[in-house]
């Protein structure tokens, strides 16, 4: 028996390690973190299933191409902090894409392990080494980092990409600015994502990391308001811009009522029980509306992030309203699993056509129609049809609208020489070259809605295109 059949066959006696959890029936009722976290001996454990293959795939399916094999060896050796320098060599944010990222269909998706038996829990380990590392202080500035080239780059927006972008180029010897819209930085990190599967603390301490490197935040700046473009360009002598603003216009349905109180989109409901505390409220004098049967419309993340929300905030019945079947479900299995253990419903092929308010203009009453799926659209699930004559009625007083994201227009309609698709997000090239030379961007504003380490990904490649543009002699611009 070699090596490899050896590993497997050891991987085999194993199994995945589970990660203890907060109890569903306590934690639907707090906002504190759902997964308690490996110990060091479940770390060790669960890393010594890694099979260490000639060919890692596991790396192939990781858009920052974090050394995987290698930050586990690391943790199956005990060697913790070097394990969370090894994942900062390629990823400034482990903690962060430990908890969120959808590694069942990136790293662990591509896991040789797992076309047999359960592949290596790769994400939970990272998140283990990074928190092993920020709870030790052992984090630390980089002894290695470029010296000062007297260059200046701004990046607007300090979400995931944004973030990337300026860890990467402060290391290499520019001097960053971010220019943040909201009052604390971190983007959807901070106001999309829930306490109880992403605590602020945690963001705020990658943030402050950045800081500690050099770099600048400006908040409360909304770029294509207070300040344009080709005025960081011309006015502020900015070498280089990278556009990183997400996708932040929510989408509603354009039915009848969508406009009664109590209504809200799932981009505000979040936003003022995440980054503005509502669930601390008296403490923080955010007011929103408690719903005790709520109604959340649609199927992704975000919508199992307000319906857990919701559940957390007081409400007694919590459903999910979604037109497709549970198949074209497109949250992570992860989320949808929690959000059946705390008691959340599911109505499948069911689809809104019409809100009704009280005396009030509250929403009270919403009409639903029932769908069956025909052939598959664009996005490759099965198209939902209305059956007709099948609607019914159900009692609600707190809806909630997850139906997307749009691009917000307020930068984009105010920089001249960017050009737009057809959706109003911006055309760039794989590296994120625009068509206004020394502008960059990336992320949700370039692709539409996505992942948290789809948008770092994009950032690391307009970072080491910026810092190659920006050392060149040949500036032209394609």
């Amino acid at each position: 028996m070699d090596t490899n059949e050896k590993r497997s066959a050891a991987a085999e006696r194993i199994g995945r390690t589970p990660m203890p959890e907060q109890d569903p029936r306590v934690r639907a009722r707090n906002f504190k973190e759902v997964p308690l976290g490996y110990t060091e001996e479940m770390a060790r454990r669960e890393a010594s299933r890694c099979l260490h293959c000639k060919t890692p795939l596991c790396m192939s399916g990781c858009p920052v191409n974090v050394p995987i094999p290698e930050f586990l060896h690391l943790i199956a050796e005990g060697q913790f902090g070097d394990a969370a320098k090894k994942i900062k060599e390629k990823n400034a944010f482990p903690a962060i894409c430990g908890r969120v990222c959808p590694q069942e269909n990136q790293c662990e998706g591509k896991c040789i392990l797992g076309k047999k038996f359960e592949p290596v829990a790769i994400g939970r380990c990272e998140r283990f080494a990074a928190d092993y590392e920020r709870e030790h202080g052992l984090v630390s500035v980089p002894a290695d980092r470029t010296p000062k080239n007297g260059k200046k780059v701004a990046v607007i927006g300090a979400g995931p990409g944004g973030l990337t972008v300026a860890g990467d180029l402060i290391l290499l010897g520019y001097d960053v600015s971010i220019f943040e819209a909201f009052h604390q930085p971190g983007g959807v990190l901070m106001y999309g994502i829930p306490e109880f599967r992403l605590p602020k603390d945690i963001v705020r301490s990658e943030v402050h990391y950045l800081e500690t490197l050099g770099v600048d935040i400006e908040l409360n700046t909304l770029v294509g308001k207070t300040i344009s473009v080709d005025e960081l360009m011309n006015d502020e002598h900015f070498d280089a811009v990278y556009i990183g603003v997400g996708a932040g216009l929510p989408g509603f349905l354009h039915v009848e009522g969508e406009d009664l109180g109590g209504i809200y989109s799932a981009n505000e409901y979040l936003t003022r029980s995440n980054l503005m505390k509502a669930y601390l409220f008296p403490e923080f004098d955010t007011p929103i509306v408690r719903g005790k049967n709520v109604c959340v419309i649609g199927g992704g993340n975000v919508a199992m992030d307000s319906a857990r929300s919701a559940m957390r905030l007081g409400a007694e019945s919590v459903k999910i309203i979604y037109r497709r079947s549970s198949a074209e479900l497109p949250a992570r299995a992860e989320e949808v699993h929690h959000a059946e253990q705390e008691g959340i419903e599911f109505h499948f092929l069911t689809n809104p056509t019409k809100f009704f308010g009280n005396e009030k203009k509250m929403v009270c009453r919403m009409q639903l129609q029932k769908m069956e799926l025909g052939e598959p659209d664009a996005s490759g699930r099965r198209s939902p049809i209305p059956i007709e004559g099948s609607e019914y009625m159900i009692d609600t007083d707190l809806v909630i609208i997850a139906a997307g994201a749009k691009a917000n227009p307020v930068l984009t309609k105010n920089t001249n020489g960017l050009e737009l698709n057809k959706r109003g997000y911006i055309v760039a090239t794989e590296t994120g070259r625009t068509s206004k030379p020394g502008v960059w961007a990336g992320g949700d504003i370039v692709t539409g809605a996505a992942t948290v380490i789809l948008a770092m990904g994009a950032g690391r490649k307009s970072a080491l295109d910026i810092h190659q543009w920006l050392s060149s002699k040949d500036q032209s611009w394609n």
